[in-house]
């Protein structure tokens, strides 16, 4: 069970893959917002389950990716991670998903990940 992962932060992507790893995931690690939108928009085997910073840099942002990824899944899980817009989660986060605020446990982002894919 694959999970996509974008983060441009590469220490906080290495904690999320090793944790991810552990629990027993696969995962695809990218940097960017656009990386993943032409990842999502390209994939034969689209992840179970995202876990996307919200502020990447360079548009699109997390909550963008989000939004294509239920548009290509309507019951993708999603997780959000963000250490300054947890605030804007009830207006621009997918309905159903989860946010982590930063600093953050990789543990939590995993339980985050295994307790929406098993609601599904």
């Amino acid at each position: 069970m694959t999970v996509l992962v974008v983060e441009d932060e590469v220490l906080v992507q290495d904690l999320l893959e090793v944790a991810l790893v552990e629990a027993g995931y696969e995962v695809r690690l990218l940097l960017s917002g656009a990386e993943a939108m032409s990842f999502l928009d390209d994939c034969s085997e689209c992840p179970r389950a995202l876990v996307t910073d919200v502020n990447l840099g360079p548009a699109p942002n997390g909550w963008e990716i989000g939004r294509r990824a239920r548009e290509l899944n309507p019951a993708m899980p999603v997780v959000y991670m963000t250490g300054d817009s947890g605030d804007q989660w009830d207006t621009q986060g997918v309905p159903d998903s989860l946010m982590i605020e930063k600093p953050l446990a990789p543990a939590q982002v995993v339980a985050a990940v295994s307790s929406l894919l098993a609601a599904r």
